[in-house]
């Protein structure tokens, strides 16, 4: 998020919960059970909140009882609570992540798909668990079972959400990154965790183009000497073909061809068992394996979808994401609340700009998830499915992966939909969910996160580990929370794992985020820490600047980095323009002038560069510590991590940084 312009404290809000909706949602029930449980009134959203963290046990209970969690609990609500880590949640819990998953096994629609205009199809309930049951026992005469690894690099379709439910019933561990990986990419993640399985796609789909994968496919399984099986999905029709190609591979129709469905078994697991690996970005070095347990992430999951952001069953829910980006493990979750997963696959501007909201309305799609840069972008297009598109079943649209501007915020209400929950959602793989997000009970304010979820004493400190209001500092979470990684993989000791989120302040997690509160009690993320400019001193969110130059109709988008110069540190802005526009003087000036009187004189960059295209990690972050890093000569980890690794090369030797 961005202060910048300074959202005034009487601001009326952008929009406002209707009291109907809210008195039928899970929220207000579970409300009403949290007033019962608590033995006194909850007024509000922060009451509830205070609750939630000064009974963090009871809370989580809670959680567990009103979104009716399939599992032995045990007696033991949370142990070693006031340890971070060390803290532990259900302790003596046994559950199944895919048992909650698979509530249903009728004949209504568990999965709709499109990979652009090229595939589309819909799968029921019964379809999944049918399809789910034959790749349980197929990935069981494998040898696959609790504590194994299973690595997929697929695109985001039925087969991908099957597989992922197949591997956790047998108590077994899932990885997945998207095919747009490069060799090294791949091997970088998944070497580390040496999978026995590796599901693999023939190929994909993005922009109109068919991109085939088998050279790929071989190059890296040739590196991963754990695979015993290599399961090809027929995405562009020709597995049997790319398998033919590949060592001990075999068609999906092949793996599955002697297995008939049958019912289906949960291998029920402790609370703090592997559930999936996430990886960090990798942009500084070989990428963090981040481990997940199945009740931490299954309790989170449940409680931001049924209580923020009120999926209720048969909703139809899409987020736009791949299988690199754990919005893709949060959208899969939304199957445990029985809505409709309704994925897409490709360009998120192919066949048209207006692909998505014509998915939208042809599914009444009632949760639209996507991307703060996705927004700008249609927005920059002139598009207004307001106009144009029946939006009448979306009661909310999700925005995360890098701070949503406030004229961001406007653009949705003015041109996507007036009566919308608008959430601007901040988390990380991290934690696998979200830290600040959407209430329901609270209105929304241009260019603010509505508050913290429930159950995370999340807050903002000063360098010496102070609670500050009103001013910039550290998000941090004061307590242990359910969602916390399990460990990180190949970190026997902890070390890594301690470094990454509590040496800063001990016992509390520090997030890396660099964040204030706002008089609503909302927050405002200013960008990443480790990002911050430090000119004179005085430190500057990065966002605070996009926010202002990205609403200049000839930046397309912009990138801003500290360099190191005469003893100080001096801004330094690059900017991607329109095809077609130069940066001369003039639009320098007008630049300079909107950061000037949007933000502040000392956000105002001492150089401003154009560039013809802008660094990306896979799920579509600007990398500015890699940029950083080519500026001052100095070389880059990991180039593998990113979407676009040639563009570094834009940034070094610049004759205008060495004067």
């Amino acid at each position: 998020m961005t202060n910048t312009p300074e959202p005034p404290a009487d601001a009326g809000p952008l929009w406002t919960p209707d009291a109907g909706r809210l008195a039928g949602s899970a929220y207000a029930r579970f409300k009403a059970e949290a007033v019962a449980r608590a033995g006194r009134p909850l007024a509000d959203y922060d009451a509830l909140h205070a609750w939630s963290i000064e009974n963090r046990g009871g809370f989580w209970d809670l959680v567990w009882d009103a979104c009716g969690v399939i599992g032995d609990k045990g007696s033991v609500r949370l142990e070693d609570g006031d340890r971070m880590p060390g803290a532990r949640f259900f302790p003596e819990a046994r559950l199944n992540f895919a048992e909650n998953l698979l509530r249903r096994a009728d004949d209504t629609t568990a999965i709709l798909y499109r990979a652009e205009d090229r595939r589309a199809g819909r799968l029921t309930w019964k379809e999944l668990g049918d399809l789910v049951s034959r790749l349980q026992q197929a990935l069981a005469a494998e040898g696959v079972g609790v504590g194994d690894r299973v690595a997929a690099m697929l695109p985001n379709g039925p087969e991908a959400v099957a597989f992922v439910l197949a591997v956790a019933s047998l108590g077994a561990t899932w990885s997945s990154c998207s095919p747009d990986f490069g060799e090294r990419g791949v091997l970088d993640r998944f070497g580390q965790i040496e999978p026995k399985v590796f599901v693999v796609c023939d190929g994909y789909w993005y922009g109109g183009k068919e991109i085939d994968v088998g050279d790929k496919v071989r190059a890296v399984a040739a590196e991963l000497p754990s695979v015993r099986r290599i399961v090809v999905a027929p995405v562009l029709g020709r597995a049997g073909e790319t398998a033919g190609r590949i060592p001990h591979a075999v068609a999906m129709d092949a793996f599955v061809a002697p297995f008939a469905p049958a019912p289906l078994r949960f291998e029920r697991v402790p609370f703090d068992q592997p559930l999936y690996i996430l990886f960090s970005s990798g942009t500084t070095g070989v990428p963090k394996c981040i481990v997940h347990g199945v009740g931490g992430t299954l309790l989170q999951h449940l409680k931001e979808h049924r209580l923020h952001a009120d999926v209720r069953p048969g909703d139809r829910v899409f987020y736009f994401t791949t299988l690199g980006w754990m919005m893709w493990n949060w959208l899969v979750s939304a199957l445990a609340s029985e809505a409709t997963l309704v994925l897409f696959d490709g360009s998120p501007f192919a066949p048209s700009p207006a692909v998505l909201w014509d998915y939208a309305q042809a599914e009444a799609v009632t949760l639209f998830g996507t991307s703060a840069k996705y927004i700008d972008s249609i927005a920059k297009e002139g598009l207004k499915p307001a106009l144009t598109h029946d939006l009448s079943a979306l009661r909310m649209i999700c925005s995360t992966g890098s701070p949503l501007a406030p004229e961001s915020f406007q653009y949705v209400y003015d041109a996507i939909r007036r009566d919308v929950h608008l959430a601007s959602i901040s988390g990380g793989t991290d934690i696998v969910s979200c830290f600040v997000l959407g209430i329901p009970e609270k209105p929304v304010f241009k260019g603010e996160i509505q508050g913290p979820g429930l159950g995370l004493a999340v807050d903002v400190f000063d360098d010496g580990g102070r609670p500050v209001r009103g001013e910039k500092g550290e998000l941090v979470c004061t307590r242990a929370f359910p969602s916390m990684p399990v460990m990180f993989w190949n970190d026997p000791t902890g070390a890594k794992y301690r470094a990454a989120y509590f040496e800063r302040f001990p016992n509390v997690w520090c997030h890396g985020d660099f964040a204030e509160w706002t008089p609503h009690g909302g927050m405002i993320i200013h960008g990443r820490s480790d990002a911050t400019l430090n000119p004179g001193g005085v430190r500057i969110g990065t966002a605070e600047i996009y926010a202002q130059v990205e609403q200049i109709p000839e930046v397309v988008e912009a990138l801003a980095i500290g360099q190191d110069w005469q003893g100080d540190v001096r801004i330094v802005l690059f900017v991607r323009l329109k095809p077609g526009i130069v940066l001369d003087e003039a639009l320098a000036g007008r630049i300079r002038t909107k950061i000037r009187t949007g933000a502040s004189p000392r956000h105002v960059p001492a150089k401003i560069l154009s560039v013809a295209d802008i660094p990306r990690t896979k799920s579509g972050k600007i990398v500015e510590l890699a940029v950083r890093e080519v500026v001052h000569g100095r070389p880059v980890k990991n180039k593998e991590a990113l979407a676009n690794p040639e563009a570094l090369d834009l940034f070094a030797g610049l004759e205008d940084l060495a004067r």
